[in-house]
């Protein structure tokens, strides 16, 4: 009888991602192919994120090895966290008292401050963790219809805030700078003050090839590209475009990820920010309710399997560190620590391990792999393969036909991946020939499934995930 596998890897005691030391291969670049991220050396990169916006501005010290241990533990790789942060990050002060900047001056850091982002920045490269760092969120540019602001970014103070701080960060090699916070350019005014910060920040780094930069935009809607790349994709200092999804469900962004991705010059593209977990959503709890970890966990697969070089996870109560004494956002359920282990958190790991237990580099997306390749957000079915192996993950857990011999071999091995548990059973071995219809376990509401088809040939390891 076949059985359910499942492998606990053995790692460090401080966590997964610090086990395999990443930065001692350099600081981060785009893959030679232009589709994902890889170390100086050309070890691959899988971008496994957390969005932590208020990890600078409202966590202590301990508090912040605290949440960044745990996240090592888990297996992500990023976190993204803002230097002048959203919640009044002028005016109200860091856990140990500092504002950011004198007078709000952007031409005048607050040392002590910084010295509070260097702290944490270095304790994330101990736990091999990558920060996605936004010199300050969108509404320091425009509030737009929210944020307290004040605005005090122009572009000669952008681009020398973004020198200053570029600076400041070069020869840490687990930088990742983020422009955009939040925020859609208006008009040219908007674009060019962003232009600015991001080439003061390339300036201050010390050229092109030592800072690896993206832009964090709102919702797009039904543009012809959306994200990042509406703006900026023909710019040479973004170096992969970025998404997000507006925290509603069964948005299509794998159809948005997926044009980006054929877009020249090529670059990497990715979701950012999709729906968070335990979020209002649409931002309309009393109709629609919070979103819970199937809503999260199902963005994850169809963005990657879209084209997406990686991958961020979000928490309504993580990205505000929503604790004791402070006024939460629309109402979270959990203090930040106790959030911490919700189940999409932990699930976050599966995909992860499932995606890096084959190789990782030569990943396309390809639904002429599935007969059934249009199917709306709610019953999706998504493919994407390598040179010997492919994976395709049916949203509801629907059958599916699969046009065989897109892959090397003349025989597959298939399995169904549970991405709930990050556990895999072997179905059986077909002549890779024809078409072949495929019943996942089990079917409906949260009830998704990939199916891993192998070139039996290569031998790859059950693709299993860690605990």
């Amino acid at each position: 009888m076949k059985k359910w596998l499942t492998m606990v890897a053995v790692f460090a005691s401080c966590g997964w991602a610090l086990a395999q030391n990443p930065f001692s291969h350099g600081r981060l670049r785009v893959s030679d192919n232009q589709r994902y991220l890889v170390h100086q050396d050309g070890t691959p990169f899988f971008w496994m994120g957390d969005t932590a916006w208020e990890l600078f501005h409202r966590l202590n010290r301990d508090e912040a090895e605290r949440y960044l241990k745990k996240r090592a533990e888990q297996g992500f790789t990023v976190v993204q966290a803002v230097a002048l942060a959203e919640l009044d990050g002028l005016d109200t002060p860091n856990a140990n008292g500092d504002k950011p900047l004198l007078n709000n001056d952007p031409t005048k850091p607050n040392e002590a401050y910084f010295k509070h982002v260097d702290y944490i920045v270095d304790k994330a490269a101990e736990y091999g963790i990558a920060v996605g760092l936004l010199p300050s969120w969108g509404d320091k540019l425009f509030k737009s219809t929210w944020g307290k602001g004040p605005e005090i970014f122009n572009t000669t103070n952008a681009r020398a805030y973004g020198k200053w701080i570029g600076n400041r960060y070069k020869n840490r090699n687990n930088i990742i700078w983020i422009m955009g916070g939040d925020r859609n350019p208006r008009n040219d005014n908007d674009v060019a003050v962003w232009r600015a910060m991001a080439e003061g920040v390339v300036e201050g780094a010390g050229g092109h090839d030592k800072a690896l930069l993206s832009y964090h935009p709102q919702p797009t809607g039904n543009v012809q590209y959306g994200g990042s790349s509406q703006w900026f994709h023909n710019d040479q200092w973004l170096d992969f475009n970025m998404f997000q999804n507006g925290h509603c469900r069964d948005v299509p962004v794998y159809d948005r990820i997926a044009a980006v991705y054929q877009r020249t010059p090529t670059k990497p593209v990715m979701d950012a920010e999709p729906i968070y977990e335990d979020h209002p959503v649409c931002f309309n709890v009393n109709d629609l309710g919070t979103s819970n970890a199937y809503d999260v966990r199902k963005y994850a697969y169809l963005d990657l399997f879209a084209g997406a070089h990686g991958h961020t996870y979000g928490c309504h109560d993580i990205w505000q560190m929503y604790g004791p004494g402070r006024e939460p956002v629309n109402g979270p359920h959990f203090f930040w620590y106790d959030a911490l282990d919700l189940p999409a958190a932990n699930q976050m790991k599966h995909v992860r391990r499932l995606l890096e237990s084959r190789p990782l580099l030569d990943r396309v997306p390809d639904q002429s792999l599935v007969v059934e390749n249009n199917l709306t957000p709610a019953e999706r079915i998504q493919a994407t393969r390598g040179k010997d192996y492919a994976f395709i993950y049916t949203a509801a857990g629907k059958p599916f036909t699969v046009n065989l011999d897109k892959i090397s071999g003349s025989q597959v091995n298939a399995y169904w991946f549970d991405p709930r548990k990050g556990e895999a059973k072997l179905v059986a071995t077909y002549p890779n020939q024809g078409r072949q219809m495929f019943t996942p376990p089990s079917s409906g509401y949260g009830q998704d499934w990939v199916l891993v088809l192998d070139d039996a040939g290569k031998n790859y390891a059950m693709p299993v995930a860690v605990k």
